[in-house]
Formats: structure tokens, C-alpha cells, sequence
């Protein structure tokens, strides 16, 4: 699709190589052309307002700002904003993440050269993308039964290394109770153990450490 008025793109990233990359991707394409960049989240609102850009490609992971609380932002003050998320995070908990706040696509950075130029052009035509790797990641998990907001926070605590004893202490409840919720989670996520359940929480977004 070829047009008199190029796609305005805005690259978000702390990474100047990464930056770098879609720029060289993207200059070569007539229908599309990044007219800036940004290094966090808080630099990447300040560019959306003053360009107005088509299509945002925001990281998730940056200093000062996430992509996560830009995107929200940006999504806050313009609604039609269309942004891709671009990261080495392929959770299924993190892209529900990024889908919930308003992303229109999810792509996992391995796949840029392959995948980026036609979900640029996709999300521009008012379509949503997600690359086959992250439609498997959030297919694979879609019937399983979510965590409580109580059993996120002891699985955090066990990632962080607590034993039974000093979680129940940490959050004023009986160890009974946290054996409870620890068995809960271990089922929910079919862990094997405590080790593995964390293993598994910091894989696919559900708890950070």
C-alpha cells in the first residue's frame, strides 16, 4: 500500500541500537517514514503530543517511565492512538497486559524483521496484530483459572525467597493460610513446586522481581 502520505511512525525504546534498527527497517519502505524517537515513557507522551505520530512502537521495559503506564497514558489523552508493543516479553499475562491498556499489537523483538513492516501497516489500517508466537503464548493459558490478587502476592514472596513462616509473619496471616494458597497455586499453574511455580509466575508476567 502505497501513499502520497507516508506512515508517521514514532519508535520508543531505551536501546539507541534497537531504535536504530527499525529506522534502517523503515527507511527504506515509501509508504512509511519514523518521524521520532524516544528513550522512555515520559519522553515518548511528550513526542506523541507534539507529533501526533500514526502508529507508536513502545518497549515495555524502560527507565524512568514503563511502556506499560506510557501507553496508558497516551491511550488517556488520545484514544485513537494506535500502538504496537514491541519486547522480549512473551508472557501471556503481559500481553493481556498491554492488550487491556489499548495496545492494537504485540510483537516479540526476535521477530521484527519478519514481522514488523506488515504489522505496522495492518495496525494503520485500523486492524489488530499479534504474531503467531504471542497468539500461541496467550492460547496456551486462555481456560486456565487466574490467580487471586492474595495468591500473586505469596507467589511473589516465595520467588523472593520466603519460606512459609516469613510470609505468613509479612502479611499478619496463619501459616495454615499460606499453606493454603501455596497448594492453590501450585495446582492453578501446574507447578511441581514451590521453585517451579515462581519459575513459571516470572515467565509469563504474573509476578516481577
Amino acid at each position: 500500500m502505497t501513499s502520497s502520505t507516508p506512515i508517521r511512525i514514532l519508535t520508543v525504546d531505551d536501546h539507541p541500537v534497537v531504535r536504530e534498527g527499525i529506522a534502517g527497517l523503515v527507511g527504506v519502505q515509501p509508504d512509511m517514514t519514523v518521524i521520532a524517537e524516544a528513550a522512555n515513557g515520559r519522553d515518548a507522551i511528550q513526542q506523541f503530543r507534539t507529533h501526533r505520530p500514526d502508529v507508536t512502537l513502545m518497549d515495555i521495559q524502560m527507565p524512568e517511565m514503563n511502556g506499560l503506564d506510557a501507553l496508558i497514558a497516551i491511550r488517556a489523552e488520545f484514544p485513537d492512538a494506535r500502538v504496537i508493543v514491541l519486547t522480549t516479553y512473551e508472557g501471556d499475562v503481559h500481553i493481556l497486559r498491554a492488550l487491556k491498556a489499548g495496545a492494537q499489537g504485540y510483537l516479540l523483538k526476535n521477530t521484527l524483521h519478519s514481522d514488523l513492516l506488515q504489522t505496522i501497516r495492518a495496525i494503520h489500517a485500523g486492524k489488530r496484530s499479534l504474531s503467531p508466537e504471542v497468539s500461541f503464548q496467550v492460547a496456551q493459558h486462555v481456560s486456565d483459572q487466574a490467580l487471586t490478587p492474595a495468591e500473586v502476592v505469596v507467589l511473589g514472596l516465595i520467588a523472593a525467597g520466603n519460606a512459609n513462616k516469613q510470609i505468613a509473619d509479612q502479611l499478619g496471616i496463619t501459616e495454615d493460610t499460606v499453606k493454603g494458597r501455596v497448594k492453590s497455586i501450585l495446582s492453578k499453574l501446574d507447578a511441581n513446586d514451590r521453585t517451579h511455580a515462581a519459575i513459571i509466575g516470572l515467565r509469563r508476567g504474573i509476578i516481577e522481581l
